[in-house]
């Protein structure tokens, strides 16, 4: 037995740490479903007294899924993942809020009008990045800025229509996204692109 290392032996190599899945599959799942939910109801499909479904997914599915996908993003160096669906789950996180914890009396649709004015100028810089991703993402992005400015149009005007047009372009995006996320997640599973999301230029 030696008690001095053995200079000639080969070092060990170092141990690699775990390396992280692709949150894209859970992000967009989790934004798409709370959308659709929401969004069908604007659109006249069901009844507006269902509006409240849409709370319980806003705080856990959308809001907090989303934001362990934003987070899993930063640990994955992926920046613009990281900000968009850790942005969209507080969106949904606030959106609870305002719906169960605030009073805007008077003024609430004034308020819920700037609400989506400025989540629309948000997404509106974060389309012009998704210019740089794929197609499918961008797709996502430019359907949800139409949305949320056509929120905002229909909180500030009054005008019951463009709550039916926000619904129909809400509608189209949640559509997009879980495009998207059965994309990400038929594609690892079969180890191959099954489902495309055309890759934008670079």
């Amino acid at each position: 037995m030696t008690t001095q290392q053995d200079e000639t032996a080969p070092a060990a190599a170092p141990v690699k740490p775990a390396g992280f899945g692709d949150p894209a599959g859970l992000g967009l799942a989790a934004f798409a479903l709370t959308t659709f939910v929401a969004m069908s109801i604007d659109a006249g499909w069901f009844h507006s007294d269902l509006a409240p479904t849409v709370l319980g997914l806003a705080l856990f599915y959308g809001g907090v899924g989303q934001v362990i996908a934003g987070v899993w993003e930063f640990a994955n160096r992926n920046t613009f993942g990281a900000v968009a669906f850790t942005s969209y789950g507080l969106f949904w996180m606030a959106f609870w809020y305002l719906n169960v914890a605030t009073k805007l009396g008077s003024d609430a649709a004034q308020g819920i009008g700037l609400f989506a004015l400025v989540w629309g100028i948000f997404t509106l810089y974060m389309t012009i990045a998704a210019f740089r991703t794929t197609l499918s993402t961008l797709g996502v992005f430019v359907f949800l800025t139409l949305t949320f400015f056509a929120l905002a149009i229909a909180n500030f005007t009054g005008a019951s229509a463009w709550v039916t047009i926000t619904g129909y372009l809400g509608v189209i995006t949640a559509i997009l996204a879980w495009y998207g996320s059965f994309a990400a997640v038929t594609n690892f599973t079969f180890k191959r692109v099954v489902i495309p999301v055309f890759p934008l230029a670079k």
